[in-house]
């Protein structure tokens, strides 16, 4: 195997596709990068068996052929060498990374140890604006679970039906959902976040295909494609925690809310909840630090309903409000015990509903 390519195409192109390595495997094989050339065009892919990633360059080829090289160490490697051309070849358990000079002698690691891929179909799926899904699912993706004990909660949940497509996500103290308009589909499919957040990072937007099979969800664009192993359970039954109507309707300005819970986080760190005092005129923050101290504001808003006092975790809700793409935030309550739903005042397509925390 013999190829020259643009020194910043190529660092890319291995980086991508490294995102996918598992970097912690029991297995070593799987800390290395597939790379195969052929019809003048580069295919390298990382899997860590549950993530797989595949991106492609085309390439200036003097030898076809494949190797397994050590993925972030090649990709550092292509990347510190100098602008311009750099050439990878492969031979005799060796692969010479070369440009503008400097050398490198990488060991081929063991190409029959690599797990074989099966290469997935793009004929079947749903079209979509690959921007579009990204953005919806990071909105939704703040709510996902990182705890790899409770697996069911670390995926989004991808839902058919009528003339949209629905992704939700929850961690048990709050839950995002999002409707992407236009988008036809069937059936509902949980695939895990920490692969759908490599999307744009990976594959990039654009137009892009989807695929939910049965065993593995894929993501298709012009610049490779991501298939990630769908999470064999039932996801909670999230449209019972959706309230039908609230009684209390907050609305305020996006911006200066960030900057007031902000500022309600210096005293409140992660463990102390910010209280929301809601009443004619807007709201006021304040927080209570028995060690520390505390800060109040008052924050200018519209509001509809009786005065009340409710509390809500200062990072839980801070993500909410980010997630939110609206200038204006609505914050809707009926019990100071009951989740509040936070959503867009004039975009209606992401709710996301948060636990309060009891005074």
């Amino acid at each position: 195997m013999r190829i020259r390519a643009e020194r910043d195409d190529l660092a890319d192109v291995l980086a991508r596709a490294g995102r996918a390595v598992g970097v912690r495997s029991p297995l070593p094989i799987l800390q290395g990068i597939l790379c195969e050339v052929s019809g003048g065009k580069l295919t390298v892919t990382g899997t860590d068996n549950e993530v797989t990633v595949r991106t492609y360059l085309e390439v200036e080829v003097t030898e076809e052929g494949r190797t397994v090289i050590p993925a972030k160490l090649a990709a550092e490697a292509v990347r510190k060498l100098p602008a311009g051309a750099v050439t990878i070849s492969a031979s005799n358990g060796e692969v010479e990374i070369t440009g503008g000079g400097p050398r490198f002698k990488l060991r081929e690691m063991a190409i029959d140890d690599y797990p074989k891929i099966a290469e997935p179909t793009s004929e079947e799926g749903i079209n979509l604006d690959g921007g579009q899904l990204i953005k919806a699912i990071s909105q939704v993706g703040v709510a996902a679970s990182s705890d790899d004990a409770r697996p069911t909660l670390t995926g989004v949940l991808f839902e058919g039906g009528g003339d949209s497509l629905r992704l939700v996500a929850t961690d048990s103290y709050r839950l995002g959902v999002r409707d992407v308009e236009g988008v036809t589909t069937e059936g509902s499919k949980l695939v895990p976040y920490r692969a759908l957040r490599e999307l744009g990072r990976t594959i990039g937007a654009g137009s892009m295909r989807v695929v939910l099979g049965e065993r593995e969800a894929s993501f298709f664009t012009d610049r490779g494609q991501l298939t990630a192993r769908i999470i064999d359970s039932a996801f909670p039954n999230y449209r019972q925690l959706l309230p039908e109507s609230h009684t209390n309707r907050l609305t305020v300005d996006k911006a200066a809310l960030l900057e007031a819970v902000g500022r309600a986080s210096l005293v409140a760190e992660d463990h102390i909840p910010v209280r929301m005092a809601m009443h004619s005129g807007g709201v006021e923050l304040s927080v209570v630090r028995q060690e520390v101290g505390e800060e109040t504001e008052m924050l200018e808003g519209e509001y509809i309903g009786e005065d009340l006092t409710i509390a809500f975790n200062t990072r839980y809700l801070t993500d909410g409000v980010n997630a939110v793409d609206d200038d204006r935030i609505v914050i809707e309550t009926s019990d100071p015990l009951k989740p509040g739903l936070l959503l867009g005042a004039t975009k209606k397509d992401f709710r996301y509903l948060l636990m309060p925390v009891r005074l």
